[in-house]
């Protein structure tokens, strides 16, 4: 069968679910996993032939579900690099490498430091520092075994070394060293937003690291924020992924705790997004 008869059957089925753009880059990620081939590879062969018919269609019929395409491969591309993804992980989203590259740009790369990446999933923000900074000592933490086991199987195939700790960053009194820069993509979708979230989201990604209840959404940074002020060099910086519609809030919390050049940033698309603060000397 000709690949470019799948090329219009995306289109045509997904069209309930995505626009035509999203169906169309849904189908080169799948012409690239299934064929190892490319757009220009179709469009240099409009008749280039598959024998793959029941991956294609078992992927097409994966896609009605709404399953993330990212699941049905089991990988993400995150600032360049491959991510081992399943059910026990989020997906490497673009507005997180937009804090990686915060936290790069404000470090400096040839001067050996320890950062920590609470809540780590995949490892995608660890292990990217880890691959960007090679001074950089990396330290992941996360409460799911399954998704440690993840982020320590990604760190080894994308060749960096890197500490990983079973931990329940709200059942600890101190954290296990002192850091340069503390990171953390924590959950913070309050129970109340799950109306608006989409089913790819809600149905598959784990609630775990999404959700945190109603009346307590900053409980990990405040929780973060409180180990770092023990645990956090002088001059340390903690980076935050934060609830877009909790800026403000977050900001103030920060400054209960006597942290300093509290910066909020908006991500691509001009959500409150990310915050950086800095321990007092």
């Amino acid at each position: 069968m000709q690949i470019k008869s799948y090329q219009n059957r995306f289109k045509e089925v997904l069209s309930p679910l995505y626009d035509e753009m999203e169906a169309e880059q849904l189908f080169l990620i799948a012409l690239e996993e299934i064929e190892g081939k490319s757009r220009i590879d179709l469009v240099m062969n409009p008749d280039l032939q598959t024998d793959k018919l029941t991956t294609w269609d078992e992927v097409l019929a994966d896609l009605q579900q709404e399953k993330p395409i990212q699941y049905i491969f089991g990988r993400a591309y995150f600032y360049g690099l491959t991510f081992n993804v399943n059910e026990n992980t989020l997906i490497p989203r673009p507005e997180t490498e937009e804090l990686v590259e915060w936290i790069i740009n404000s470090v400096e790369a040839d001067k050996p430091i320890r950062i920590l990446d609470i809540g780590t999933g995949s490892g995608c923000i660890g292990i990217t520092l880890a691959k960007e900074l090679p001074n950089a000592q990396v330290t992941l933490m996360d409460v799911s075994p399954k998704a440690l086991e993840m982020a320590t199987r990604n760190a080894k195939e994308n060749g960096v070394e890197v500490q990983a700790i079973l931990q329940d960053v709200l059942a600890l009194e101190q954290l296990p060293a002192q850091y340069d820069v503390i990171v953390s993509n924590p959950p913070y979708v309050r129970n109340l937003e799950k109306v608006d979230i989409k089913k790819n989201v809600l149905d598959y990604e784990p609630h775990l690291a999404l959700f945190v209840e109603d009346d307590d959404a900053l409980i990990f940074y405040r929780k973060i924020a409180t180990l770092a002020n023990d645990n956090l060099q002088e001059g340390g910086m903690l980076f935050y992924e934060i609830n877009q519609y909790l800026g403000a809030e977050t900001v103030a919390l920060f400054e209960s705790l006597l942290f300093t050049a509290i910066e909020l940033r908006k991500d691509m698309v001009g959500n409150d997004r990310m915050i950086k603060a800095i321990k007092k000397a």
